[in-house]
């Protein structure tokens, strides 16, 4: 058989253990966790082969048995943790991380004029004090991940000049913005185009999250401001990212959950 699918760590788990013979996934993703899934399943006892290319061939097995087993670092949330310092300003060391899975995000922080130490399982950053505006173009593993390009919308709206993101991914995915102009950012959409004109300020106002990684954008977007921010509709946030309040708040931030 043969699929083409987006979500194909959901058949992956499913045919593996219920299909007979062998199940072929053609147009795969090639993201790490693709690959982190397949090293985790293979371990139970299934048979998969081809994660991180564009075709997985999944042999059906009977029984699967259990293991113990360390999952991979999140990149997304690292990604953002090192925007949030980026925007902040300051210095932030990264501990237990995989640099080659944030690779496109970390060259895009370098031309945003932060400077970074990258070691083999961590990375330091360092934050210019004013961030020069960049191009983004999302694309698929090992591109810039189009999860990324909401937090990075929202850091650029203090660089210095215009940045510019083309989002190649998914449709609606701008939603956050209609909330970073009520924050003070200066934002146009064009089509699949997102262009951000640096503004010196974003001020605090009542906005609210729409998906997980606009959610994300918008804590950010908060830490940046003067004066205070407040979120609504915070479970999409929560969702995607463990006590990222506790995390920001280790650095300095001041944020607080009500009614969660």
């Amino acid at each position: 058989m043969i699929f083409q699918v987006l979500e194909q760590q959901k058949i992956l788990c499913l045919f593996q253990y219920f299909g007979k013979g062998k199940t072929k996934i053609i147009n795969a993703a090639a993201e790490p966790e693709i690959v982190d899934l397949q090293n985790f399943l293979n371990r139970m006892g299934a048979k998969i082969e081809g994660a991180g290319s564009n075709v997985i061939t999944i042999t059906g097995v009977k029984n699967l048995k259990d293991v113990s087993y360390n999952i991979m670092p999140d990149r997304i949330e690292a990604g953002t943790l090192l925007c949030a310092v980026a925007g902040c300003g300051g210095k932030v060391t990264l501990n237990k991380v995989i640099p080659e899975h944030l690779a496109p995000v970390l060259h895009k922080l370098e031309d945003c004029g932060c400077i970074l130490n990258i070691k083999n399982d961590s990375i330091f950053l360092e934050a210019p004090k004013k961030l020069n505006s960049i191009e983004i173009k999302t694309m698929p593993y090992p591109g810039f991940p189009t999860d990324m390009q909401s937090v990075f919308g929202s850091m650029l709206c203090l660089a210095k000049g215009t940045s510019v993101i083309v989002e190649n991914i998914f449709e609606n995915r701008y939603r956050y913005t209609n909330e970073l102009r009520k924050m003070g950012a200066k934002i146009t959409i064009e089509g699949k185009i997102c262009i951000i004109k640096g503004t010196r300020k974003l001020y605090g106002a009542n906005v609210e999250a729409e998906d997980l990684r606009g959610g994300a954008s918008l804590v950010l977007a908060g830490l940046f401001t003067k004066g205070k921010t407040k979120i609504s509709n915070i479970k999409y946030i929560l969702r995607g990212y463990e006590d990222l309040d506790k995390k920001l708040n280790s650095l300095g931030a001041k944020i607080s959950l009500i009614d969660t």
